[in-house]
């Protein structure tokens, strides 16, 4: 039988790329074919992969770490976070939400050169493990940025704030941590020691503290994700992204991603039920 856990107050630490509310139904959504392409030139596939990275916060929710189911825990990930899966839940939901011409937008301007290249730089930096690594020589660049004067760090706040990194991140960390731990209070893995809406109001109390760790973390990860890229082309993306219809593509794909993460982190709550915390001998 799976042990009762007792959940403290948590240091809001997750973090994922963002979230807005699903934008309201288009007249005309975008056909299959035409979808798979923009996936595929945005780097938003990569994007969807990359989610399977965030799994191994779902534990430490809950006071745990990943170890502590061992190999059943390697497995769960894989079952749970199949990029194939991910992949038709995206498709689905773009399909009956992005227009033809939001689609065509965002798809010009990543098909472009810098579009390009941008996408290249992006999609490996989705798939560098949270390790440190990124967040290290990102606050290091910065630092070294700041020592010598250099405009760039008001480029990169500047490319942040187009695509509303702080407020974005924030409402995904909420919604996702309560959906993870109201379905794992549901399927018996915890018990809570208030109801959802004293939850959501010990998150918003947090608030100050987690905008303040956001946008840190979000300049040292646009710093390394981009350093190898000019002044001018970093002033180009933000253009690029403050674009109305670039703004409307982005609230999309971030409310798409976010709706992913937090339906594969539900299905990970319920099948935690079933496992035990254990060693591997």
């Amino acid at each position: 039988m799976t042990p009762v856990l007792r959940v403290p107050l948590l240091v809001l630490s997750f973090l994922c790329f963002a979230a807005f509310a699903l934008q309201s139904q288009p007249a005309r959504a975008a056909d299959p074919d035409r979808l798979e392409a923009f996936l595929e030139v945005t780097g938003f596939d990569v994007a969807l992969e990359s989610i399977r990275l965030s799994a191994d916060s779902a534990p430490q929710m809950l006071g745990l770490s990943a170890d502590d189911f061992g190999s059943e825990w390697s497995r769960l990930v894989r079952e749970v976070f199949k990029t194939e899966l991910m992949h038709d839940m995206a498709l689905d939901i773009l399909s009956k939400t992005l227009s033809d011409d939001l689609l065509d937008h965002a798809a010009g301007f990543y098909a472009s050169d810098l579009g390009q290249r941008l996408v290249v730089a992006e999609n490996a930096s989705h798939m560098v493990d949270e390790d440190g690594l990124k967040s290290e020589s990102g606050s290091s660049i910065i630092d070294g940025l700041v020592r010598i004067g250099s405009p760039r760090v008001q480029l990169l706040t500047r490319l942040n704030e187009a695509s509303d990194v702080e407020d974005s991140s924030i409402r995904a960390i909420q919604e996702v941590q309560i959906r993870f731990l109201m379905a794992a209070a549901g399927a018996g893995v915890i018990e809570l020691r208030m109801d959802e809406p004293d939850l959501r109001e010990a998150m918003r109390s947090q608030e100050g503290e987690m905008r303040r760790s956001i946008k840190a973390n979000a300049l040292a990860n646009a710093a390394y994700t981009y350093q190898a890229f000019s002044d001018q082309e970093v002033a180009d993306y933000a253009d690029a992204l403050a674009d109305p219809r670039m703004q409307k593509v982005y609230a999309l794909m971030n409310a798409v991603q976010y709706e992913i993460q937090a339906n594969r982190f539900e299905e990970v709550a319920t099948r935690l039920s079933a496992m035990q915390p254990s060693q591997d001998l």
